[in-house]
């Protein structure tokens, strides 16, 4: 969850254009005491959420950047509210900045002492970690190693809460990849704006609740930003409107759904059931097996055709290929027909493997005029950027930019933190989902999902952001009534989703 002290649409920010932000911050007529803020910031956050119901002792540990000297004010506010500090100050005095160093110096002008390590025979009730920070990506990138690596584990180890300042130590600020460890916080209070990192790949099992402080800054005016965070306030802008009382299903568009292989039939009946439960007017399946009419599909609403009827002029608004599609040539050869079309396009699963397969196919994606949605996993992403599964992981927000950018197409990379891109540069990463969605089938339902959207008149990209945001939001109540992840299904998603989706427009 993210609590942001400003209402506007969340902005997410690298570690470059964090310290432009600084940077042009400090030459302002009068520059605000960025430090003292963030520290004092994060101090009223681990009283107000860590240190209530009596617990006293806090273990503060400061790096040799600019994060420990935020720590340094964050130890010095909580000391004169009367809890018990430990210090551990990890660098040197000469070496820090002259911020830095000056907090440091308050600290003891104080009355605080400092330690160069962990005392043994203490407990704790709270650990504030000030260890890298940011800063930890602009160190190269190295893993994490010596004392630090141990300072971490024994962190983790502890078994109590840990509030990080701006982000938890050894996560890539940018990348939210894991550096040899990382700390595993309770909260993290991130300044001046959100990180990629907090959001996707390892972020979101390291940061616990986030709270955005903007330190008094307009961020937005010192810097434009490219990257957003998907949260509901913003989902709900992208809604559709209510339905007028004389509504009839021509009004809400139709879709078909191209797939269901042999064997792969449930991939297309899935993503049919979900674009009809969340309001696409009509759903038409050509499916690929061969003894596809006599298909139970458990939703007599959906309406089989032979897969040439759907490209008939004006039949369908939108239409989406993928779903257990196969990698026969019968299904190379319809992957053409739908890029030929004029048509709306969502393209999942094996239609995107076919893309990576044959350049042809590719160049006809990159020269539509007309949108389309690529839904890749990032094995999926991989192959279609030629490159291996771990150096996507390793930077989901640049290839989700490249994928768009190549292709000329609206991109949700899946996974932790669910990113996406449009074509322009925009990325937006989503703040809804757990792990129930790691099942079978689930990356189906959004296609139905994102499909349907575009059937009722959405953008491209809004409907890409809308269904992905509901899709997570879908899971997470899914969690609530079933008390974790574990056996969550794929055809249990589009009933919460239709729930959630007729509650956000009708109340």
């Amino acid at each position: 969850m993210i609590t942001s002290a400003h209402q506007e649409l969340n902005a997410v920010y690298f570690t470059a254009e964090i310290r432009e932000i600084e940077r042009l911050a400090a030459a302002l007529p009068d520059p605000p005491p960025l430090m003292e803020k963030a520290g004092l910031a994060a101090a009223e956050v681990a009283r107000g959420k860590l240190l209530n119901q009596g617990k006293t002792n806090v273990l503060v540990l400061a790096g040799p950047g600019n994060n420990g000297g935020d720590a340094f004010v964050a130890a010095r506010h909580l000391r004169s509210w009367g809890f018990k500090i430990t210090l551990v100050f990890t660098g040197e005095r000469c070496n820090l900045s002259d911020d830095a160093r000056h907090m440091l110096d308050l600290w003891i002008a104080s009355g605080g002492e400092i330690t160069g390590a962990i005392p043994l025979d203490e407990e704790w009730d709270a650990v504030i970690d000030g260890l890298f920070g940011i800063g930890l990506d602009q160190r190269g990138g190295r893993d994490l190693s010596g004392k630090y690596l141990a300072l971490v584990n024994s962190v983790n180890a502890m078994k109590v809460p840990v509030l990080a300042l701006d982000i938890p130590s050894g996560l890539g600020s940018d990348t939210g990849i894991v550096r040899g460890a990382a700390i595993r916080a309770a909260i993290t209070v991130t300044f001046i704006g959100l990180k990629p990192g907090l959001l996707t790949h390892c972020g979101p099992d390291h940061c616990g609740e986030i709270f955005v402080r903007n330190l008094d800054l307009d961020a937005h005016a010192l810097k434009t930003p490219s990257s957003w965070a998907v949260d509901y306030a913003y989902a709900t802008t992208l809604l559709p409107a209510p339905r007028p009382a004389d509504s009839h299903k021509g009004m809400f568009g139709s879709i078909g759904i191209v797939g269901g292989s042999a064997g792969m039939t449930g991939a297309a009946l899935l993503a049919g059931a979900s674009a009809l439960k969340l309001g696409a007017g009509r759903v038409y399946l050509g499916l690929m097996a061969a003894n596809a009419v006599g298909v139970d599909t458990s939703q007599p609403e959906l309406m089989l055709r032979p897969i040439h009827e759907l490209f008939k002029a004006g039949h369908l608004n939108c239409l989406v290929i993928g779903p257990g599609l196969g990698t026969e040539p019968d299904a190379c050869f319809w992957l053409n027909c739908a890029l030929e079309s004029t048509l709306p396009l969502v393209l999942d699963a094996d239609a995107l493997n076919l893309i990576a397969a044959w350049s042809d196919v590719a160049s006809l994606l990159r020269h539509r005029q007309t949108p389309s949605v690529l839904t890749p996993h990032p094995a999926e992403a991989a192959r279609l950027l030629g490159r291996d599964t771990g150096s996507i992981q390793n930077d989901r927000m640049g290839a989700v930019r490249e994928l768009a950018e190549q292709f000329n197409c609206c991109v949700v990379l899946k996974g932790a933190g669910s990113v996406c891109a449009v074509p322009g540069g925009k990325r937006y990463i989503n703040t809804s989902g757990n792990p129930g969605l790691s099942g079978a089938g689930t990356g189906d339902v959004l296609s139905g999902l994102i499909g349907s959207f575009l059937a009722q008149k959405l953008s491209a990209e809004h409907a890409l952001l809308l269904a992905v945001y509901l899709h997570g939001s879908a899971a997470d109540v899914l969690w609530m009534q079933n008390g974790g992840p574990v056996g969550m299904t794929a055809s249990e998603l589009a009933d919460a989703a239709r729930g959630l989706l007729n509650r956000w427009v009708y109340t």
